[in-house]
């Protein structure tokens, strides 16, 4: 996970690559608006619309911002080592959440230390016993 070398002003908690899915906690160190950046914005039409009036924008160096590079590079790595193109790795979102106090980064931090001796029992893991 190199993005906090690659962007600055944010920091890797604790994270986890789980087969089908990514958990991390996104701590930003600071923050830039747009109006500091003094340019580009990254804007794309969304695929089902055919008017330009409508723009998918994500405010750089933001949460979204951070996220939709992650999954650009990644699915482009993943689609050269499996030598396909275009071939969907992640699904459209992704979920946030806020985190507000101590209590509640413990927590988080939990799940996602304890997430891999979970999977076994993931629903939505094939190699399930209850899956099968």
């Amino acid at each position: 996970m190199r993005s906090p070398t690659i962007r600055p002003g944010i920091e890797l908690d604790e994270w986890v690559i789980m087969p089908n899915h990514i958990h991390a906690i996104v701590v930003f160190t600071s923050s830039v608006g747009i109006s500091d950046l003094g340019g580009a914005h990254s804007c794309t039409p969304l695929p089902d619309d055919t008017s330009l009036q409508k723009m998918l924008c994500r405010k750089p160096r933001s949460l979204s911002s951070l996220i939709a590079g992650f999954k650009s590079a990644t699915t482009k790595r993943i689609n050269e080592i499996r030598q396909t193109q275009t071939i969907p790795v992640w699904q459209r979102n992704y979920y946030e959440q806020i985190i507000r106090d101590e209590a509640s980064l413990n927590k988080i931090q939990q799940y996602i230390i304890n997430n891999p001796s979970n999977w076994l029992y993931n629903s939505e893991n094939l190699g399930n016993p209850a899956s099968q």
